[in-house]
């Protein structure tokens, strides 16, 4: 069921909005090279516990999960790119990290996800070719956004997203992607990262929906990982991930999730 919030109740969103960005802006700032991305978790989890708030993650085990989650945050190491279970490894040097993190604030969730290269970037082609795929995750997503406005429809959305994976070569999987969020996590309608303009549930105030594009380097094939969680490329190439919580409104869409820049 899809559900529209009240002007009062996308306010009461707000506070989860601004507890997931500012999680997600410390993980990233405890982030270099040796970091073990179990240490990360910690962050995450340390930060969930001070603020009362409760893991989106943690006893999450939906179909396709092998178990419950167990952790906090999905940290995607090079080439997975979504799910990645926290595990005991050290970050090096030139890794592409992403991280998504969902909490619930006083009853309200909201989702969040960004990627970023650990220490140095590689050198020559394949550090441009990881700047490019996280560059363009990026641009995807404020295009997502940018389309996402009262009523137009989801594949409005979803075909913003796959103009700008499409233009700089990038394929598009569509098996997960975007969703509704309020009370729970994952929520009607289903955003994928690619479909046609004008088609799908249209976009109406009161819409809050996590948008999020991902994409492979040279492939839009994945597998689940031996842990039964992580989806890695098929071919080995490197991911990127970037998702914003959005309320749709009668004046546009209003991100809860944007993060503060930090020196």
């Amino acid at each position: 069921m899809i559900e529209l919030r009240t002007p009062r109740e996308i306010d009461q969103m707000r506070p989860a909005g601004r507890f997931v960005a500012d999680v997600l802006t410390t993980v990233r700032a405890a982030t270099e090279v040796g970091t073990n991305l179990l240490e990360l978790d910690e962050v995450a989890h340390k930060m969930i516990r001070d603020r009362g708030a409760e893991s989106c993650y943690i006893d999450y085990h939906p179909s396709f999960g092998a178990s419950p989650f167990g952790k906090v945050i999905c940290t995607s190491v090079n080439d997975a790119v979504l799910h990645g279970l926290p595990h005991d490894y050290a970050l090096r040097d030139g890794d592409l990290l992403s991280i998504d993190f969902a909490a619930s604030v006083d009853g309200w969730v909201a989702d969040s996800a960004l990627s970023f290269v650990v220490g140095t970037p590689r050198a020559g082609a394949l550090g441009e070719a990881d700047a490019k795929l996280i560059q363009t995750t990026e641009r995807a997503l404020e295009a997502g956004i940018a389309a996402a406005q009262p009523g137009k429809k989801v594949g409005d959305i979803s075909a913003a997203i796959a103009d700008v994976a499409h233009a700089a070569g990038y394929s598009v999987n569509t098996d997960f992607g975007g969703h509704g969020v309020g009370r729970t996590m994952h929520g009607e309608p289903h955003i994928p990262n690619d479909g046609r303009r004008k088609r799908g549930f249209p976009l109406k105030p009161g819409l809050v929906i996590a948008i999020e594009p991902w994409f492979l380097e040279t492939t839009d094939e994945i597998y689940t990982d031996p842990d039964g969680w992580t989806l890695r490329s098929a071919d080995g190439s490197r991911g990127a991930h970037s998702e914003h919580t959005v309320a749709i409104t009668p004046d546009g869409p209003v991100v809860l999730t944007a993060r503060e820049p930090r020196d």
